[in-house]
This record gives C-alpha cells, structure tokens and sequence, in this order.
C-alpha cells in the first residue's frame, strides 16, 4: 500500500466492506506507531474501542475519535455520515462493558448514551472541536448519538 489507510477517510457512500476495511487499515497504523495516525487523522484525539458483538459475541475493535470531558470520553456514533448508526453503537447498546485503549492505557469502562439537552450540549461540544460532524448530521435525518464512555472502576 503506497499510501496510509488514515490518509483518507470513507465517504458517506462507502459501502460497509470498505469502511470495514478502512478500519482494520487504521487500526493497524494505529498499533504499529504507538497510538498514533498520520493523514487526515493526525492530531485528532483517537482511541480504542472494544465492543462485544450483539449477535456474535465476539470482541470488536475499532478506532475512534473523542473528546476528554472531565474523567468520561465522548464518542460520536456518526458513521461517517451514513444514514444508519454503526455496528459498533449496537453493539454498546447491547452489551454497554466495554474496553477502552487511551494513551497507551487500557480500561474497563461502562457506555452511557446521552439523551436530550445532555445530548445536545455534548454533541455541540464535540463538534466545535471538529466540525466535520455537523455536517454529518445536516446530512442525515437520524439523531447521531452521542456516548459517554466512563471508567468502570468510577462508574
């Protein structure tokens, strides 16, 4: 691959195989330099998100952006602007233990969907920070959820 996975991320109209593979790439970028991508990514805050599969339950990874507010992580379940949420909401939803790998720390955390004016205050935060997902959801009609990741030992 001549070019970095993170150089470029998906489109709205990727199909799921692609953003499938699109993440396995980051992924793997993010772990072979210690927590760190280049591209269009770098200098964004990322993190490590393990999921357990709704129908699977088999642990799912993937890599994400978020937003320190006090001692909880917020992450954005946009898609990338896609019309549905991702695999990776469903299956917090589903089994909301999760694994968090941070700053080359790794924690047990326990995910809080935030609803209403919480919701609301937490997303427009995130995306003074990176406004990309403003427009993500300008161009969708579902509500992007916004989750609180939070430490399982202060749960």
């Amino acid at each position: 691959m001549s070019t970095k996975a993170s150089e470029k991320v998906p489109a709205p109209d990727a199909s799921r195989e692609e953003v499938f593979a699109w993440n396995a790439a980051v992924l793997e970028e993010y772990r072979a330099n210690g927590g760190r991508v280049g591209g269009a990514m770098a200098g964004m805050d990322l993190l490590l998100l393990t999921t357990t599969g709704a129908r699977s339950g088999k642990p799912r990874s993937i890599l994400t952006l978020y937003y320190g507010d006090g001692d909880r992580y917020l992450v954005v379940a946009s898609n990338f602007g896609k019309p549905r949420h991702p695999d990776w909401y469903h299956n917090l939803v589903s089994t909301p233990e999760v694994t968090v790998e941070v700053a080359g720390e790794q924690f047990a955390a326990h995910a809080v969907v935030l609803d209403g004016a919480e919701r609301d205050q937490a997303f427009d935060t995130v995306a003074g920070r990176y406004p990309f997902y403003a427009g993500y959801q300008a161009g969708v009609t579902r509500t992007i959820p916004v989750v609180a990741l939070i430490r399982a030992d202060r749960a």
